[in-house]
Parts: structure tokens; C-alpha cells; sequence
């Protein structure tokens, strides 16, 4: 059965168009899809992402155990931090990729994608082995607004919390805002600065509408699913099922910067990763443009001198840029690099497209 979130209706009342995404109904679009998209670069938009789950850790060995699910170094984190990393399994696989926040002391907050909550609450009770912890997964009580864009920080502070208040940059506290209590941090899935908002479901429906309110001077708008892909894709976020899989490393995936390669602690896969670090991995995700006038999508063919060399990920136009785009993964054993020239098989015709540096916007995230 399809879930809905507690601001279903909400997006009805507002035109949204529905689909279904992770077993959720959601709003794909409420306007055109590059309305949306540019609003977020220019002003400000605001999502429902309550289809995230929220699983809790604590007691007193929940830095122990957390260190030993992830390859970022946990014990970095101070109270009110936060750390983008991954679960691993025994092949070095990426189960999910998710944010860490310490709340403070021992407790801990994993948000953790939609299509995969059960899956990672499922993993990580069955690598609890005998560590002391408690594990909740509490993602059906809690709904998670977002504001994302460069005006992000002035509807927040017109909400109720003043600029000098308000979290920095993967950073995340507990507050209160319309006499309710959140966790609200700085953190999104845009390139842009922007909060992540995370409230009772019971409090949903009246945040949602007076943060509209509050934002109707900023020209807050609120996006879909649809613009969401597009501005990550933007900013070269990766999102799992395309560009992140078990059988796929974060060191394929391009993520080496999210494992600490002087970690002491074992994980779960160290032994796989520590190797791709030392001696290189088969493949690697590569960013592109279309040189040509086509689109590449998921699951079509890079080729290279006519041989196939991979397959893309994600693609699709880029509004900001104002041409197509993509991610994908490639053979390294051809030593391409970036400014190189390859080929998307696009019905079955070549267009040329050129690899390019991963990011293909400067991202916009502020208050650090």
C-alpha cells in the first residue's frame, strides 16, 4: 500500500501533481518543473521530505557501534554535528548513504533515505551483536520539511529564528519554532544553503503552512520531487539506486573524501575500501556534458572508440546551465580524465559528450 505524508493534502490543495516514489505518494511538480528549479537558485523553495526515516542510536557504546557501521570517523563529532557517510557491508558495498548527527553525549540521529529505512534499521540490528546500545527507528512519528536556497537563512529568521540562533553548516540543534519542538539543521540535498526541519507529525501541516507564510516576502515557492532531482544532479549529489548500490564502493562512487583513511577502528567492509585506496578500483563515477543535442538517461551506454565502458546513472537538462548533463560509471582501465571526449548510446545513435570536473555548479552553502 502506498504511503502518504501528513501534508497529502496540503499538496492537493496546491495543484501538486502525484506520484508514486519509494512506496510514497508524492508531489512531483506544483508548477513547471524549471520554475521550480530556478526559484531554489534564486530565492528559496520549500519541501516535504518526510518520506526520510529517522532511526535514533544511544546508550553507552552508540560511538563504538556507529564507528564500526560507517568509514567516516564518528568520534570527530562534537555535540550538534553532523557527518555525511555511509553503511557498508562486508564487500565494501554502500547500503545506504546517510547523515550522522550527534545530538549530545551518547545520542545519536541517522536520517537515512526513503526507498531504504527498513532495509538500513533492519542492517544495523543485525550488526548490534553485543555492543550496549538502543536502536529506534521513530521515522513514522517525525515529518521533515525543507527550505532550500539563498534566501533560505531570511525565512527562517521571519519564522521566528534570528540569523545568530540558527545552525551552521552540518550543524543541528534542538529548538523551538511555531511552539513547537524541532531539530533543525543545516543541511540539504540542493547545493544551496538551506535547513532540514524535522518536527511531531502532529506539527507538520501548521509548520508547512506558516513558513509558507513567512516566506511569501522571499518569493518561497514549494518544489517537487522532480526539481529536486534536477538540482542534485546539478551539484553532483548522488542518490541511491542510481548512482549508489550494495555491489558499489564509496570509493567507485567517488566519495573517498567521506572515509577517513587513518581510521583505526574497524568497520564493516574496511578491509575492501582499504584496498581501493591502495590500489585503484575496475570502475569509477565520472560527471559529463552533452556536447551533442541529446539527453542521456539512466541505464544508457557510454561508449569510447566504439567499446562500451560503462553505463549512465542519472542525466538530464540542467536549467541552471542550460544544457544536459550527467553522472555515470566508466572503466578506469581507459585512463580518461576530465576535457576528454566519450559517447552516450542515445536509440541506438552516438552523441558526444565530454567528461567534465564533478561538480557542475559552485555549490551556495553558507552559514559556516
Amino acid at each position: 500500500m502506498v504511503k502518504r505524508t501528513f501534508l497529502y493534502d496540503e499538496h492537493l490543495k496546491l495543484n501538486a501533481k502525484m506520484v508514486d516514489f519509494a512506496g510514497w505518494e508524492m508531489p512531483v511538480q506544483y508548477h513547471s518543473i524549471i520554475e521550480e528549479h530556478n526559484n531554489v537558485r534564486k530565492n528559496a523553495g520549500i519541501f516535504d521530505v518526510s518520506h526520510m526515516g529517522e532511526i535514533f542510536v544511544s546508550g553507552k557504546e552508540s560511538l563504538n557501534f556507529i564507528q564500526y557501521l560507517v568509514p567516516q570517523n564518528i568520534e570527530k563529532l562534537t555535540d550538534g554535528k553532523a557527518m555525511y557517510c555511509q553503511l557498508t557491508n562486508t564487500n565494501g558495498g554502500i547500503v545506504d548513504d546517510l547523515l550522522v548527527y550527534k545530538l549530545k553525549d551518547t545520542n545519536y540521529l541517522l536520517v537515512v533515505n526513503a526507498s531504504r529505512v527498513e532495509n538500513d534499521y533492519e542492517w544495523i540490528i543485525k550488526n548490534k551483536n553485543s555492543f550496549d546500545v538502543i536502536i529506534e527507528n521513530k521515522s513514522d512519528i517525525y515529518s521533515m520539511i525543507a527550505i532550500q536556497g539563498p534566501k533560505a537563512s531570511d525565512i527562517i529568521e521571519k519564522a521566528g529564528l534570528i540569523k545568530e540562533e540558527q545552525p551552521k553548516t552540518l550543524c543541528i540543534k534542538e529548538t523551538s519554532l511555531f511552539d513547537s519542538k524541532i531539530y533543525i539543521s543545516r543541511t540539504g540535498y540542493t547545493g544551496e544553503d538551506g535547513f532540514e526541519i524535522i518536527m511531531k507529525n502532529e506539527d507538520a501541516v501548521k509548520f508547512w503552512n506558516l513558513i509558507l507564510k513567512a516566506g511569501e516576502k522571499y518569493n518561497l515557492l514549494p518544489v517537487g520531487l522532480g526539481a529536486r532531482d534536477t538540482l542534485r544532479l546539478e551539484a553532483a549529489m548522488s542518490l541511491y539506486g542510481n548512482e549508489l548500490n550494495e555491489t558499489t564502493t564509496p570509493i567507485e562512487a567517488n566519495l573517498s573524501w567521506s572515509v577517513d583513511k587513518n581510521k583505526k577502528e574497524n568497520y564493516i567492509g574496511k578491509k575492501v575500501i582499504e584496498s581501493q585506496l591502495a590500489n585503484g578500483t575496475e570502475k569509477k563515477l565520472i560527471a559529463f556534458k552533452m556536447i551533442e543535442r541529446a539527453i542521456a538517461r539512466h541505464e544508457y551506454e557510454i561508449m569510447y572508440n566504439n567499446e562500451n565502458i560503462g553505463k549512465v546513472t542519472s542525466g538530464g537538462f540542467a536549467p541552471s546551465l542550460g544544457f544536459n548533463i550527467g553522472l555515470g560509471y566508466i572503466k578506469t582501465n581507459k585512463n580518461l580524465k576530465n576535457g576528454d571526449i566519450i559517447q552516450i548510446m542515445v536509440r541506438n545513435k552516438l552523441y558526444n559528450a565530454q567528461i567534465t570536473n564533478k561538480n557542475f555548479i559552485i555549490k551556495h552553502n553558507k552559514g559556516n
